[in-house]
């Protein structure tokens, strides 16, 4: 006892002595900005009683008066904004005292054994924390007539109860997870805290750093007039000038603050502190867990959970339960929970979870047609049935602005909303090259189509069939190209054993354009590639057969659209007239007839779907899945800043914070997961509706798919294997296992 009796005594000391520092800060900007008026004093009262004459004197009179009355100006100003600006306050749910009479005598009798003030009130916070706030800023004043029951003390002045005592602000969560004496025990050294805040010199110090503070945020605020703003960049600088000069000793202050009140609460629930320590990192981890898997998706639908704080326990229990920790657990959930000191626990459990989405998502400060509650009971069918189907939808409506067709195998309902069309786009076309080289690849859309290997085919002597005659490119010295489907003309030099064809077909012309189609049964394959090969679209990078636009001369990049399929190596397009009977190649091709091919370069998003080079995200997906998850990028980010600009409008924004979400719970989702949640929707979507699945709430892992009553755990490996490699024969081989048809249709949003 002795021992914390030192070390607390210590801790106050070390505080302070620093308070002290921080005010002689304030003390050395009140001398520097009197100390011209006082010279100007002296001058003039030496000059009225003739002990200073001369013309130098006077002169000395003229120019600082006017120098010690503009500094004067500047300081009153700047104490005017630091005293009148007010201090940024914590978003809470207030508790009455009337709402929760034991949690604020539990307070008091805890405030008593470690013989410190009371806290004045008590509010709750949606986080995993709990500190003290002072709230005595004369610009806080006193609450608005629904929050007057949050203090304290009923029957004195507003004003004169908040300074008593700072206020204390207790997470959420700790309510609901923790027990009644764990809670005492982890409250302990906050509530030692009150003690050396009421200090004189700790509390003026403090009053002091939260008022430069503030004037630094007015300083910076926006939306103001030309002079104002100049005036009050001013002030900001002088502001942080003294922010810095104080900045070290007002955190050695803290410092010596906690430490005094963490040596005071030692005397108080010792070993029961040390459990309760365990229990705050643990409810911190499923109270992340529960705002980023299960809370996230509904606030993006527009819901809001209103049960969070009871979801935590639910959830955290689960977590007990998976790591075989049930039986520890089991006799501590026996136990009163912290939540039954308040009267009405839901009612305060909503306002909490109504305030979590405000800071975790900037949702709308009150309920409305696109921001209503949500029961964990009816969460399955609002959120997760509704989040599947609004990405399968979204999904279907960037496929349609590429032009993808249906697939081949859904007969049932050509051009619908199914699985199968989803699959065919993302697989990627097989090629198989004879050779290596420029002059390998086949001409013909059929993959089996392959020219003979130039060493079976011709000796030394014989350089005739090394020109490749089915590239279009080699029949460029031609002047009257064949028509679709006959043998090379006898002009063509292909079939010839002279020497001279071999070497324009060792050296790939790019002097004469391709006119001729590689296929009479494609006409957009009249693009071949300038190794012979055809214009395939939607190819993986490392395939030699991308393909090419002649007009355009731009770098080689995914083939998501014709004008994304330049090449810096292809010829420039014709300005002769075609040959007869042969018609001209279009500047734009025209629309392929494989499945994903696109027709427009540009989509109605108005962005081009090509991926960015640079993006390692994309870098190892097929090429198709890349220009997909661009246009799902583009089309969700739309959609978000649509909905933002509309929800904004008609929202009051916190009354200390402008920017909301002040804590984003995650980064924005990369381009790949969107990719795969679309697609993992897709297919849920696809089981509920053909093979009787039924979507869940799993605590940890949020939406789920449950198949027979038993969760789906291994449908996100058989997506990034569709994404990754372009092979579906796993996702596929996974949906006839569950009895999932792929090629009928599903219903959207």
């Amino acid at each position: 006892m002795s021992g914390s009796g030192t070390g607390a005594e210590a801790g106050a000391r070390t505080a302070r002595s620093h308070a002290l520092a921080v005010l002689r800060v304030r003390s050395r900007a009140l001398a520097v900005a009197l100390l011209p008026a006082a010279v100007a004093v002296i001058l003039l009262v030496g000059g009225s009683t003739g002990h200073l004459p001369g013309g130098g004197w006077d002169l000395a009179r003229r120019l600082l008066t006017p120098v010690a009355v503009l500094v004067l100006l500047v300081a009153a100003g700047v104490a005017l904004v630091v005293v009148r600006a007010r201090p940024a306050m914590s978003p809470t749910v207030p508790i009455a005292e009337d709402a929760a009479p034991d949690l604020y005598r539990m307070v008091r009798d805890l405030a008593d054994r470690l013989d410190v003030p009371a806290p004045s009130a008590i509010a709750l916070t949606p986080d995993c924390d709990s500190w003290l706030e002072d709230r005595t800023h004369p610009a806080h004043g006193p609450p608005p007539a629904e929050e007057h029951g949050d203090i304290a003390g009923a029957g004195q002045p507003a004003r004169g109860r908040a300074a008593a005592a700072p206020v204390l602000v207790i997470g959420s969560p700790f309510l609901w997870w923790m027990r009644v004496g764990e809670l005492r025990a982890v409250l302990a050294p906050v509530v030692a805290g009150t003690g050396p805040s009421a200090h004189p010199d700790i509390a003026a110090a403090r009053r002091f750093v939260r008022g430069l503070d503030a004037a630094v945020a007015v300083s910076s605020a926006p939306r103001r007039g030309p002079v104002v703003r100049g005036v009050l960049a001013g002030v900001g600088r002088v502001a942080r000038l003294l922010l810095r000069g104080c900045r070290g000793h007002a955190a050695e202050m803290e410092r010596g603050v906690a430490a005094a009140a963490a040596e005071r609460a030692q005397a108080v629930d010792y070993g029961l502190r040390i459990v309760a320590q365990e229990q705050v990192g643990l409810a911190y981890a499923g109270w992340d867990r529960l705002l980023t898997r299960v809370a996230l998706p509904a606030w993006r639908m527009g819901r809001w959970p209103s049960r969070l704080n009871a979801g935590v326990v639910a959830a955290l229990t689960e977590l007990s339960r998976r790591d075989r920790l049930a039986e520890g657990f089991a006799s501590r959930l026996g136990e009163r929970p912290a939540c039954d000191l308040l009267e009405e626990p839901g009612t305060v459990d909503e306002a909490a979870s109504l305030l979590a989405a405000r800071l975790f998502h900037g949702g709308p400060a009150e309920t409305g047609p696109d921001w209503s509650p949500v029961h964990w009971g009816d969460y399955p069918e609002e959120v997760v049935d509704r989040k599947w189907r609004t990405d399968a939808a979204r999904l279907h409506r960037v496929l349609d602005a590429l032009h993808v067709p249906p697939a081949p195998d859904e007969p049932s309902a050509p051009g619908g909303p199914t699985l199968a069309r989803v699959l065919t786009h993302l697989t990627t076309p097989p090629t198989r090259p004879t050779a290596p080289g420029p002059l390998t690849a086949p001409t013909d859309r059929d993959p089996s189509t392959k020219p003979p290997p130039p060493t079976e085919s011709a000796s030394p002597a014989d350089p005739g069939p090394l020109t490749a005659p089915t590239s279009p490119t080699d029949r460029a010295p031609s002047t009257e190209p064949p028509p679709p489907g006959e043998p090379a003309p006898p002009m063509d030099p292909a079939p010839s054993t002279e020497p001279a064809p071999l070497t324009a077909a060792a050296q790939p012309t790019r002097s004469a354009p391709p006119t001729v189609p590689a296929s009479p049964r494609d006409p957009a394959s009249s693009e071949s590639h300038p190794s012979g090969g055809s214009a395939t679209p939607f190819t993986d990078r490392a395939s030699s057969t991308e393909p090419i636009r002649p007009a355009d001369p731009g770098p080689l990049t995914v083939p998501a659209s014709p004008t994304d399929r330049g090449s810096s190596t292809e010829p420039p397009p014709p300005t002769e007239p075609p040959p007869p009977g042969e018609p001209a190649p279009p500047m734009d091709p025209a629309p392929s007839t494989e499945p994903g091919s696109p027709a427009e370069p540009v989509t109605d998003l108005g962005l081009s779907s090509a991926p960015d080079p640079d993006d390692e995200d994309l870098a190892g997906a097929t090429t198709r899945s890349a220009a997909l998850a661009v246009r799902l990028s583009a089309e969700l980010a739309r959609e978000e800043t649509a909905g933002s600009s509309a929800a904004g409008a008609g929202t009051v924004p916190l009354r200390d914070d402008q920017a909301l979400p002040l804590f984003p719970l995650q980064p924005p989702r990369t381009a790949r997961e969107l990719l795969a949640d679309h697609i993992a929707a897709m297919v849920c979507c696809a089981a509920m509706d053909t093979a009787g699945a039924t979507p869940g709430l799993d605590w940890l892992d949020g939406p789920t798919l449950l198949l027979g009553g038993a969760r789906a755990t291994d449908l996100s490996s058989q997506v990034l294997v569709l994404i990754e490699d372009g092979d579906p024969s796993a996702l596929r081989l996974w949906l006839t296992r569950q009895g999932i048809r792929p090629e009928k249709p599903v219903r959207l949003v």
